[in-house]
């Protein structure tokens, strides 16, 4: 299992964010063609990412928000 490199709040942020995101992309507000295809596939990757802790593009960068050490 991967370890998490988030932090309670930047996941908190994420999910609420990708909740907000996929509301955008799927309620007929204005969004059309390929940009609401891109709207909820952000917000899947922020929903996936918050829930889960791990976020690959962090692991890759060295960026890690969990403050908690983990053995």
């Amino acid at each position: 299992m991967m370890e998490r490199n988030e932090g309670k709040v930047d996941r908190i942020v994420r999910v609420i964010l990708g909740i907000v995101l996929l509301y955008v992309g799927i309620v007929p507000m204005g969004l059309s063609g390929i940009w609401s295809y891109v709207v909820v596939l952000v917000a899947l990757i922020l929903l996936v990412t918050g829930l889960s802790g791990f976020c690959g593009l962090y692991s890759v960068i060295g960026i890690k928000t969990n403050k908690t050490e983990t053995k």
